[in-house]
């Protein structure tokens, strides 16, 4: 198992390496350049000209890499063009509210997913079967900004039951911590700030949640229906064992090692950035933050937070093989 985790590890560093040139490539294949991009209509020769030496963009291009490369190991970004803080300061204070909205959109869909495949594929060929099949279809091919809009149509603006944008009532002056809203209302006991910041994650969580839970839906049927037809299976049936233990022991616990790979994929993809889901509802989440840095052209912030979001998104992963290993015997083995 040591064996496994080192060998993942060390896969790590080209993709990173890649991800990194590939990162520097589209900012220098910018119409005009990063300068004349980041500088719009002031871009002037001389200012060009001030910017290129300011920021190092007259040297050889290997040289940029290994600047741009020795900055990013150290999270040295520079400074947002539009609010002059650090980048890596403004994406370490928006990324809590995207984890939050990313663990609610995955609990979501793990609660409903999993239970719903399962049920469905135990009753394989029944209208639960057919509508569960059907259900995921629809929320696989939905764009999630369309029913991020219904759901805030409906919910927020008709019936008024939820909040439809924010992460939290701004007449609530509450205390942070952690910048997870959630989780700092809890610990100062401020229960109402709490509650307020969890219906803000209601509409958005759906929303994101909706395609993780299709997919887990038809991941989760298609690995019970798989198991149920195994030797094993019908080997614990033949020796009379309990229908309830036979499910738990047998069934389930195999039938959720894919499932499991998929929930971990799926959690570094929200992980990596909401940027509709976010818009939509105004959520103050690294994905929001990306949208505003396009309109602004803001690339020490595209930048950053691009490459930040895409090493999260390889942990994730890593994990998630790391875990398959643990939960595997097959792979314990090798």
């Amino acid at each position: 198992m040591l064996r496994f985790i080192v060998r993942r590890l060390l896969q790590l560093i080209p993709i990173l390496l890649g991800l990194s040139l590939l990162l520097f490539a589209w900012l220098r294949a910018l119409p005009g350049g990063p300068a004349q991009a980041a500088l719009g209509e002031r871009a002037t020769p001389e200012a060009i000209a001030r910017y290129n030496e300011l920021f190092g963009l007259d040297q050889p291009l290997y040289v940029q890499y290994l600047r741009f490369l020795g900055r990013a190991v150290q999270l040295d970004f520079g400074n947002s063009a539009r609010t002059g803080r650090a980048v890596t300061e403004e994406f370490f204070e928006r990324m809590p509210g995207t984890i939050e909205l990313t663990l609610f959109a995955m609990l979501f869909a793990i609660g409903v997913g999993i239970p719903l495949g399962y049920l469905a594929a135990r009753r394989h060929g029944s209208w639960l079967d057919s509508t569960s099949v059907i259900g995921s279809l629809l929320g696989v091919a939905t764009p999630v900004f369309f029913l991020a809009y219904l759901l805030r149509l409906l919910f927020a603006v008709e019936l008024g039951w939820l909040p439809g944008s924010g992460r939290q009532e701004v007449r609530i002056d509450a205390t942070r911590i952690t910048n997870f809203y959630v989780l700092d209302g809890l610990l100062t006991r401020e229960f109402d700030a709490a509650w307020d910041a969890f219906l803000h994650l209601v509409l958005p969580g759906i929303a994101l949640g909706t395609i993780p839970l299709a997919i887990i839906v038809r991941i989760t049927r298609a690995s019970v229906l798989d198991v149920v037809n195994e030797d094993y299976v019908r080997t614990a049936n033949a020796k009379g064992l309990a229908t309830a233990t036979v499910r738990r022991r047998h069934i389930v616990r195999n039938a959720l090692l894919p499932v499991s790979t998929t929930i971990g994929l799926q959690t570094g993809l929200l992980l990596s950035g909401a940027v509709l889901t976010e818009t939509v509802f105004a959520f103050g989440g690294v994905g929001s933050a990306i949208f505003d840095a396009i309109f602004a052209r803001d690339f020490a912030v595209l930048q950053g937070f691009i490459l930040m979001l895409a090493v999260v998104y390889v942990l994730v992963n890593l994990l998630v093989d790391i875990s398959y290993g643990l939960l595997d015997p097959r792979v314990r083995v090798r």
